[in-house]
C-alpha cells in the first residue's frame, strides 16, 4: 500500500505526518523532501525497540554525526532526572538549535524528547519516530510534552509541534499484543468522538485490524490521526475543544497513579478503563442511552481484556482515585471536570462532579 501523508497545520507549525511500511528505509529522503535540514542528531532511543532499527537509521540518515542516548521507557522514568540526562548530552555535544532530537521509541519516548527538544536553547528541532500504535495514532500528534511528578502525570510540560512524525507500520509487528491493545483504546476514543461510520468501521474489522492486516491497519491509523489532527489544528493549546481528547483520560491517569504506575496497568489499559469508566458514568447519569453504552462495552470486550475495575484497584483506593483525579489540571475549580458521552460520536464536554458522587460511582463498581 502506498503512503499515506497528511498536514498538520496549527498556528505555531505545519508539519507532515508520513504512515507507511518500511518508510525508515527512506528516513533522509523523507527529512530532505520536507526541507528538514541538520548536522547533527541526538536519538533518543526507547532500548525496547529492536536495535535493529536503530542501525537503519543510522545507516540510512547522511549527517555529520548521530548521538545515541538509550532510555528505558517507563512511567516511573517520565522525570526531569531523564530530561537532564537528554540535556547534558546535547551541551557535551554543542548541539546548536539548528540541530535536531530524533525521537525513536513510544509515547514516554516523544514525551520526554520533545520537552527536552523545547527547553534547549528555547527549541531545537524535534523529528518524532513513534515505534507503538499507542503513539502513533495518539501521542506524536499535536505537540503535547512533559513529565510526570509525585501530584499526578504530565503535570508538567510544554507545547512543542515535531517537524516531521514518521509513522511505520513495521514497527508494530515486533510489538506483543497487550502493546497493539493499548494503542487500540485511543482508536476506540477517536472513533467515539467523531463519528459512528469510523466507529462501526472498526466494529466490523477489529481483528484485521489488530493482526495488523492491509489495508485495515493503514486505514484506521491515518483516520485516528485525522481525527486528531483536525481536533488540535482548531485548539492547539487545549482551551477548549480540545478538552474533547480527554475522554476516559481523567479516571485513567488517576488509576494510574494509585496503582503507581505498576506493570499491571499500563496506560493504554487505563485508558480503556477510563473509556468504560467514562460510558458508564454517562449511562448512570441518564446522559448516554443504554444502545450506545452496550455497544462501546461490547466492541471493548472483543479486546479479550479483563475489564472488571477491581481486577486492579480496590475500594481502599477511592480516596486516593479522588485525589489523583482532583488534582488534574483540567479541572479548574474545587469540583471535577468529566468529559462525557452523549452518543457515539457526540461529547460533553466540561461538565463538573462534586468528588462524593464520583465516589459512590467508585465504590460501586469496585464492590462487583
Amino acid at each position: 500500500m502506498k503512503k499515506i501523508r497528511l498536514l498538520v497545520k496549527t498556528k505555531s507549525k505545519k508539519y507532515p505526518i508520513i504512515i507507511g511500511s518500511d518508510i525508515i528505509n527512506q528516513i533522509n529522503y523523507l527529512l530532505n523532501s520536507n526541507n528538514i535540514n541538520f548536522e547533527k542528531s541526538l536519538i533518543v532511543f526507547d532500548k525496547n525497540v529492536p536495535k535493529k532499527k536503530l542501525n537503519i537509521i543510522k545507516q540510512k540518515l547522511k549527517i555529520k554525526k548521530n548521538i545515541i542516548h538509550i532510555f528505558n521507557a517507563n512511567e516511573k522514568n517520565k522525570n526531569f532526572k531523564s530530561i537532564n540526562l537528554i540535556l547534558n548530552k546535547l551541551f557535551k555535544f554543542n548541539f546548536n538549535r539548528n540541530d535536531c532530537i530524533i525521537s525513536l521509541g513510544g509515547g514516554i519516548t516523544g514525551d520526554v524528547s520533545g520537552f527536552a527538544a523545547s527547553i534547549y536553547k528555547r527549541g531545537i528541532k524535534f523529528v518524532n519516530i513513534p515505534t507503538t500504535l499507542l503513539a502513533q495514532i495518539d501521542s506524536s500528534i499535536g505537540g503535547k510534552t512533559g513529565v510526570n511528578n509525585k501530584y499526578g502525570k504530565n503535570l508538567i510540560g510544554s507545547f512543542m509541534q515535531p517537524d516531521i512524525v514518521l509513522s511505520d507500520i513495521s514497527f508494530l509487528k515486533s510489538l506483543p499484543k497487550r502493546e497493539l491493545v493499548c494503542g487500540y483504546g485511543e482508536i476506540i476514543k477517536h472513533s467515539i468522538i467523531s463519528n459512528k461510520n469510523i466507529f462501526n468501521y472498526l466494529d466490523k474489522n477489529i481483528h484485521n485490524i489488530l493482526k495488523l492486516k492491509s489495508p485495515f491497519i493503514e486505514k484506521t491509523i491515518a483516520d485516528s490521526c485525522r481525527v486528531k489532527k483536525n481536533i488540535v489544528e482548531k485548539d492547539e493549546k487545549e482551551k477548549n475543544l480540545r478538552k474533547i481528547l480527554n475522554l476516559g483520560h481523567t479516571f485513567a491517569h488517576a488509576y494510574e497513579a494509585t496503582s503507581n504506575y505498576s506493570k499491571k496497568l499500563n496506560h493504554g489499559e487505563a485508558v480503556i478503563l477510563g473509556i468504560i469508566s467514562s460510558a458508564k458514568f454517562s449511562y448512570t447519569n441518564k446522559l448516554l442511552k443504554k444502545k450506545d453504552y452496550e455497544k462501546i462495552f461490547n466492541h471493548i470486550k472483543k479486546l479479550n481484556f479483563p475489564l472488571n475495575l477491581n481486577n486492579y484497584l480496590k475500594k481502599k483506593d477511592v480516596n486516593l482515585i479522588i485525589k489523583y483525579m482532583k488534582s488534574d489540571k483540567k479541572n479548574s475549580s474545587s469540583k471535577i471536570n468529566l468529559i462525557l458521552i452523549k452518543k457515539i460520536g457526540k461529547i460533553i464536554l466540561d461538565l463538573s462532579f462534586d468528588k462524593f458522587i464520583i465516589k459512590k460511582y467508585l465504590y460501586n463498581e469496585l464492590s462487583n
